[in-house]
């Protein structure tokens, strides 16, 4: 547990945290972590975001009249990373997210989608509930 909350405080640290949050609950709702959903959606909701937009992130597609570019590469970045049996992470996804984000902001982007994708295996297989 004491590596995964270092990865997480370094995520938390490394990764503005509006898009942290955003792409924390995209993950979780991926992978159907119940516990995670609940905690990231109380987070955001904290953070003054709207419903709608905690909302939209349960959709398969991200409406960009919601989600701003920057926001939208974020998450696909997610999906793609969620979802790594699908064929890795394409080469268009990897693109449009380096569009928006420098080299190292993306490894720290990395580092977070694959700290939260532990968390919620941790939190589905032990059966963690809200």
């Amino acid at each position: 547990m004491a590596a995964v909350l270092g990865l997480e405080a370094y995520s938390r640290t490394h990764v503005q945290s509006g898009l942290y949050e955003l792409v924390q609950l995209r993950a979780s709702i991926l992978n159907q972590c119940r516990y995670c959903i609940d905690v990231h959606t109380k987070a955001l909701t904290k953070r003054g975001e709207t419903p709608e937009r905690i909302q939209a992130l349960h959709d398969t597609n991200l409406d960009p009249a919601v989600f701003e570019p920057r926001e939208i590469a974020a998450l696909r970045l997610t999906d793609a990373e969620t979802h790594l049996a699908d064929g890795g992470v394409p080469d268009e996804v990897w693109a449009e997210a380096g569009k928006h984000f420098t080299d190292s902001q993306l490894g720290d982007l990395v580092i977070a989608i694959a700290t939260i994708n532990v968390w919620n295996r941790i939190g589905v297989t032990t059966r963690m509930q809200p």
